[in-house]
């Protein structure tokens, strides 16, 4: 059986989660205490020498980082649909994967980071800033498709969506962005679709 290791308020482990889920996989939870350092522990660091949340083992396969999560498990279980074999639909989606672990995550993850966790190492003003301009971003993509590519969900919504989602956690008003809450209540009505702490 598939075993993830996280925590239920880190956003990139329940992107897995939540993909999991609407791939209708079975899998094993298995919480890594962030605030009790587990993450640094020597156990973990075999899992994932960054000593970060998530971890996937399936099999003999183990991997670590979100994103790499995501494309595994869209590849191996989800087919074409959640993450495309076509050259420039690939590139689509990735491009979206690297927004995740870029402008999102020095924007509303650093935000939430802050003011949820007391990072001290995060400059808020910065993030802030960096939250408003992806979030107008989003909201003008957004306001000509339902989707961030095609006409269908792919692991591009599920990589930008957590820390989209919650956005308030880091003081960051999502109410202007009417294109990107819209949105959000698409990805919330989907078959297999769960919810964490903040959303």
């Amino acid at each position: 059986m598939i075993k993830l290791y996280g925590h239920e308020l880190s956003g990139n482990s329940y992107k897995v989660k939540l993909l999991l889920s609407l791939l209708h996989l079975e899998y094993e939870w298995i919480k890594v205490d962030l605030m009790q350092g587990e993450h640094k522990g020597e156990q973990h660091l075999a899992r994932n020498p960054f000593g970060q949340v998530p971890v996937l083992i399936d099999g003999d396969v183990t991997l670590a980082d979100a994103q790499s999560i995501l494309v595994y498990l869209a590849r191996k279980y989800g087919g074409d649909r959640w993450l495309p074999l076509d050259a420039v639909a690939l590139a689509q989606v990735v491009r979206w994967l690297s927004t995740a672990a870029g402008e999102v995550r020095q924007g509303t993850e650093n935000a939430r980071l802050y003011y949820l966790f007391g990072a001290t190492n995060i400059n808020i003003e910065l993030a802030t800033q960096k939250s408003g301009f992806i979030l107008n971003q989003l909201d003008q993509h957004l306001s000509t498709r339902n989707w961030l590519e095609f006409e269908h969900p792919t692991i591009a919504d599920i990589a930008i969506f957590p820390y989209i989602a919650l956005a308030a956690g880091g003081k960051i008003d999502i109410k202007p962005y009417s294109h990107v809450l819209a949105w959000i209540e698409r990805v919330k009505q989907l078959s297999g679709f769960v919810a964490m702490v903040g959303i």
